[in-house]
């Protein structure tokens, strides 16, 4: 089936707004159509998945081979993939893993999404210079973004008519539009009790302005999908929690563990749901701190999860490791007792931002051996005391402190998993 690829000269452009609008529209329309997010992203990918009911994989040229980005990507239906940054921005030195190399790997043309609120000629050369910087990206097409009036969109198609390539729409400034954020990202989109009708918004919004032939028509077959190493299950039966809390488990990871034949069993912390009874205990990271005071006062999930740690292997990532600790402190100051399976204290009260790509080598745990990952945090740690759990370096190579702890049967830390290395 054909794709293609939603890029932008930088973030906050209106990639994900014109990504979802799309595939609404699309999906309403009929087509079958189907979303794919760049890179170490949890939020954006679960509107997509509203937008046109079909599943969205992350894609992440850094930490994936380009087999299992092929792999992943392969599906009925035409792909969109939306762009994380800008087109050529990827993790140092060398910029691996950016939205081009996606380009690359799965030979698809890219659409150039530019918000053009406050240019008007200056859009030719900004797209000029994206469009023949690197040969083996093909931008095929521009979508303007936040345009003030037909007037400002005439100035804008008129200065972008001598390079050739084709606008397939102009999506007005709409107030109604703007997407409510927080400090990882979107608002989930879980939490969104308007998700629908904004969808709809916006499907109709570019709909109205869209040249929806010339759109498809760039779109290209995906690569012949190949056979992938996937990951395999740590259990047989996994308990994942699963709530607005806990909701940043990767997709691909946990239908690897399917594939194998495992039996994944959701519960939700936040509705104080026990441990259901599994050979591993998967809780994933999230947004933990805005609900710290309701998960310490779930007396029958804790209760329980300290009674699996007797039987079971329980894996925390980031919000999860979190929680596994003494104690968390929100970002008003407030100490919250946690789970106290790992002698760990973390705070929000002042904020300090942990992002990157980590290359990580587990020396105990559920995850032994050589990982991809990513980080991606403001919390801070003020007691870690026990073995820790990786060894840890960041895209260039360089040595890290070690990351995580791994106590008995419990472990975790705040890197994401993303692939084996």
């Amino acid at each position: 089936m054909p794709g293609l690829i939603l890029a932008a000269p930088s973030s906050g452009a209106g990639k994900t707004t014109v990504t979802l609008a799309l595939l609404r529209l699309l999906s309403r329309e009929g087509l079958s159509v189907r979303g794919a997010k760049s890179g170490p992203d949890y939020i954006d990918p679960r509107f997509h998945e509203a937008a046109c009911g079909a599943p969205c994989p992350n894609l992440d040229a850094w930490a994936m081979s380009p087999e299992r980005i092929t792999d992943l990507a392969s599906g009925e239906g035409l792909l969109i993939i939306e762009g994380a940054m800008g087109l050529f921005d990827g993790a140092p030195p060398d910029g691996r893993g950016a939205v081009a190399d996606l380009a690359r790997t799965l030979t698809l043309p890219v659409v150039l999404v530019v918000d053009a609120g406050r240019m008007a000629g200056s859009v030719a050369p900004l797209v000029a210079g994206f469009a023949r910087f690197d040969t083996s990206v093909h931008v095929a097409g521009v979508i303007l973004n936040n345009t003030g009036s037909e007037r400002h969109e005439a100035m804008l198609r008129r200065a972008l008519a001598p390079l050739g390539l084709p606008v397939l729409a102009a999506l007005r400034r709409d107030p109604r539009l703007a997407q409510p954020s927080r400090h990882l990202g979107l608002v989930q989109a879980s939490e969104r009790a308007d998700l629908e009708a904004f969808l709809d918004v916006a499907a109709d919004a570019l709909g109205a302005m869209l040249d929806r032939d010339a759109l498809l028509a760039l779109a290209r077959p995906l690569p012949a999908p190949v056979t992938a190493q996937r990951l395999a299950p740590p259990a047989q039966v996994i308990a994942v929690a699963q709530d607005r809390a806990f909701g940043f488990a990767y997709p691909h990871m946990l239908a690897d563990w399917r594939a194998a034949g495992a039996e994944i069993r959701l519960f939700s912390p936040l509705a104080d749901d026990p441990v259901p009874e599994a050979g591993f205990v998967f809780l994933p990271g999230g947004y933990p701190e805005l609900h710290a005071g309701r998960l310490s006062a779930a007396q029958t999930f804790m209760q329980s999860l300290k009674v699996a740690a007797q039987h079971s292997d329980i894996y925390g990532e980031c919000g999860g490791y979190m929680v596994l600790g003494d104690g968390l402190i929100d970002a008003d100051g407030s100490r919250h007792p946690m789970a106290g399976l790992l002698p760990l204290e973390t705070s929000f009260a002042t904020r300090k931002l942990h992002l990157g790509y980590r290359q990580l080598t587990a020396r105990d745990g559920p995850f032994r051996g050589a990982w991809a990952g990513h980080e991606f945090h403001y919390a801070s740690t003020l007691r870690a005391k026990g073995p820790p759990l990786f060894a840890a370096q960041d895209a260039e190579g360089n040595t890290l402190d070690d990351m995580g702890l791994s106590l008995g049967r419990v472990s975790g830390s705040f890197a994401h998993l993303i692939d084996r290395r």
